[in-house]
């Protein structure tokens, strides 16, 4: 999992035969395009007809996009995770704008596939076999992806269907969409009980076409609907279920746009420690500068962490259940946490080869600026760590780990003869602060209970990942349950820097243990979302540290990965320190938080050599 992906000797031995046929076509199609028509192509903003011929040649979408309930037999076809995800690295690795055509399709084909409409999913599974495209009608101009808010109005008529009639705003792939799923509401019923999902022909005479609202190759569809005839057949949910389509289908989509980003990442460092190695100011290599090596370093990190961090989640996604919602988090943290680490890679990278980074010859350009807009797709930064946020209480403070649990006791003497009930913890922020000051001397002597999870396997079988359509209601995030996280940091504890580490998480702990969010606190989302930002890199680490130890990753590799994550998550403290509405527990609480990693000559110099060792090893075809 420490090896960058390279397009010459590629390694997809974990997916079956058709599969690898399917990446390896991929990969002899942008390569065979060549770069220099690539970055042509992206500057003219050229719509990508020829790469949807291949999709449709290739059968690309139609065999990784169709479920095996709805493959008529084809052996090929299934929605399986892990190979969903590797051809997203592989589209961002060759540009954005590519990966958006396939993200919004994997949008548009959601509350299809969730529905029980079944001639509506015959219809998208014979569109993908002709190589359609499909679009997710969701977010308007006036409410954004605001899903309680709908401008989209489906008025009843005699013959038992509906009139629509509404804009949607900011739609990839609504100016060719074979099916676009629209989300509305029917007139004269209040509340969710009128939301509806309904799918809508973008060739349709009362389908209004108004424009591309960005200027870029790709099409984002501002559009109206000016009466469309909805027939009972075109819908796919009402009700709830509308509204839990929606959000469960971003769930699945969103988890694509950290491995977009991995693709990204992947690309542009491979161009910029080229031409860093390559380059002598001052009489001295580029790459000899201690900044510089600093730099690339860090960023090489970065990467390997977000390879690592996905690569584990992949199996948290494709081993969900209904009783097993641990995914929602993870992915969420796909979604803000690897694509922001990206971004923070590409801004060092920016640092070191400067104006070479604008050039119209470089991959750099296109993907430094397609790297931008992948935190704020599907859902915001803010969005998404304020979702976070509903999931801290349970793991941080599961009773599921005793002595994690004591940080909500009353009376801390009872820990050792009784244990915490389910429910006991309603919210983080009503922890007893004499229970923290108290409890240290009684949690050294406990040992963590039992967890109620097994453990997740490694998840690469060639499986149909059905659970991701039937994820059903949406509602509960409070309640659910996370494994016992500490046992994984404790197998790391030789490693300096995972030490220091944990000594934040308790630090943040103890935080919110003795100093909690007062009421105006917890109404103020820009003081809470500094706890989002600490806690987010919590199950960010936990994740890889457990793949690597599956995948055997260097303890240098791993132990500067933290040195990384140790100055990030202290970053993080003290902004919440500098607060202006931080009492003077809180900010004397952020400041034990703020550590300095512990440094170690050789391990930095191991790490670079590997990082270093793939300059000059790929560049793509001219």
């Amino acid at each position: 999992m420490t090896a960058l992906f390279n397009p010459r000797t590629p390694d997809f031995s974990e997916f079956d035969a058709p599969t690898r046929r399917i990446f390896e076509a991929t990969i002899d199609y942008f390569e065979t395009l060549g770069k220099r028509q690539l970055l042509e192509d992206d500057r003219e903003r050229v719509w990508y007809a020829d790469f949807l011929d291949f999709v449709k040649r290739e059968r690309v979408f139609a065999t990784l996009l169709t479920p095996a309930a709805e493959a008529a037999g084809d052996p090929d076809k299934r929605w399986d995770t892990a190979r969903i995800a590797m051809m997203s690295k592989i589209l961002g690795f060759y540009g954005i704008q590519y990966w958006y055509v396939w993200q919004v399709s994997i949008l548009g084909l959601g509350p299809i596939w969730q529905s029980s409409n079944a001639d509506a999913k015959r219809k998208a599974a014979d569109l993908l076999d002709s190589g359609a495209i499909f679009a997710f009608g969701l977010s308007e101009k006036e409410h954004g992806a605001d899903i309680y808010q709908t401008d989209m109005v489906l008025t009843p008529n005699s013959r038992g269907g509906y009139s629509a009639t509404g804009g949607k705003y900011y739609i990839g792939n609504g100016n060719l969409a074979g099916m676009v799923s629209v989300f509305g509401r029917i007139e004269g019923i209040e509340g969710p009980e009128g939301y509806v999902f309904f799918v809508a022909d973008s060739q349709h005479k009362a389908y209004k076409l108004r424009d591309n609202v960005v200027a870029s190759q790709m099409y984002v569809a501002a559009f109206d609907l000016e009466k469309y005839p909805v027939a009972k057949k075109d819908i796919l949910h009402t009700g709830p279920a509308a509204f839990d389509a929606a959000i469960n289908t971003v769930n699945v989509g969103k988890f694509n746009l950290g491995f977009g980003a991995i693709g990204i990442v992947e690309h542009s460092f491979y161009e910029a420690l080229t031409h860093a190695e390559n380059r002598v100011l001052f009489d001295t290599k580029v790459t000899d500068f201690a900044q510089v090596r600093r730099l690339f370093t860090d960023s090489y990190a970065r990467l390997l962490a977000m390879k690592l961090y996905s690569e584990r989640s992949i199996d948290y996604m494709r081993s969900a259940s209904i009783d097993d919602r641990r995914y929602v988090l993870y992915n969420s943290i796909e979604k803000m946490t690897v694509t922001r680490q990206g971004l923070k890679a590409i801004e060092d990278m920016f640092d070191i080869i400067s104006a070479r980074g604008f050039e119209k010859d470089t991959y750099f350009q296109m993907g430094a600026l397609g790297i931008m807009g992948l935190p704020k797709l599907e859902g915001t930064v803010h969005i998404n760590l304020a979702l976070a946020l509903k999931f801290m209480p349970n793991y941080l403070f599961n009773p599921a780990d005793t002595s994690l649990a004591l940080l909500g006791l009353r009376d801390p003497k009872k820990a050792e003869q009784s244990r915490i009930p389910d429910g006991a913890f309603r919210t983080v922020f009503s922890l007893s602060r004499k229970a923290i000051r108290s409890a240290g001397p009684v949690v050294n002597r406990l040992r963590p209970a039992k967890s109620a999870f097994a453990p997740v396997p490694t998840r690469r079988d060639f499986a149909d990942d059905k659970f991701l359509f039937e994820q059903g209601p949406t509602k509960g995030l409070f309640k659910v349950k996370f494994h016992d996280w500490r046992p994984t940091f404790e197998k790391a504890a030789h490693l300096p820097n995972v030490g220091k580490f944990v000594e934040q998480i308790d630090a943040l702990q103890a935080l919110l243990g003795s100093a909690p969010p007062s009421k105006s606190q917890r109404a103020d989302l820009d003081f809470l979302l500094s706890f989002g930002e600490m806690f987010s890199l919590i199950p960010f680490a936990e994740l890889i540290l457990e793949q690597a130890a599956i995948a055997g990753t260097d303890d240098a590799v791993v132990d500067q990965i933290f040195d990384v994550f140790v100055r990030d998550f202290s970053t993080h403290a003290l902004a919440l320190s500098a607060k202006p509405t931080a009492t003077p527990a809180q900010y004397a609480g952020a400041l034990k938080a703020i550590q300095r990693p512990v440094a170690d000559a050789d391990r930095f110099e191991k790490v670079w050599a590997q990082a270093r060792a793939h300059a000059n090893t790929y560049e793509m075809n001219p």
